[in-house]
């Protein structure tokens, strides 16, 4: 009986722990405080969006923020609102690797990793030996 026991606790532990929701998933406000960005996991991997910009509409143009700076020309009219910054990432322990960090400012593309530290997200940006990280924090549900 003790051992039964044993087994079903096993069992629901890992089940419990199987559907526990990472504490990456959800959404980060910038550390410039310019964007809200959903992270979110599908097909292994996970991703990151724009869903919500303090300025969304372009002062310039009276239109929506574009992804200008792309180098890629036929996504240079594409709104910056909707658009994928992190993608490829994989979970190794308390961190997320191997993915990619596009910055919207300058058009370029880093490797990176993230990592929760103390609630707050650490977001770092690899060119070669080089790096810069940011610190965003949990956008607070109303």
């Amino acid at each position: 009986m003790k051992k039964l026991l044993i087994i079903i606790l096993l069992f629901v532990t890992n089940f419990l722990t199987a559907q526990t929701p990472e504490k990456i998933l959800g959404k980060w406000i910038t550390a410039d405080k310019d964007a809200h960005i959903e992270i979110f996991y599908t097909a292994g991997k996970y991703y990151g969006k724009i869903v919500w910009l303090k300025q969304p509409i372009n002062p310039k143009t009276g239109k929506a923020w574009l992804d200008d700076n792309n180098p890629n020309e036929s996504k240079r009219n594409s709104p910056l609102l909707g658009s994928v910054l992190l993608w490829g990432f994989e979970k190794k322990g308390e961190e997320f690797i191997n993915g990619s960090i596009y910055d919207s400012r300058d058009g370029k593309t880093y490797t990176g990793k993230i990592w929760i530290e103390n609630n707050t997200l650490r977001l770092r940006g690899y060119w070669g030996m080089f790096y810069a990280t940011e610190s965003w924090e949990r956008v607070k549900s109303n």
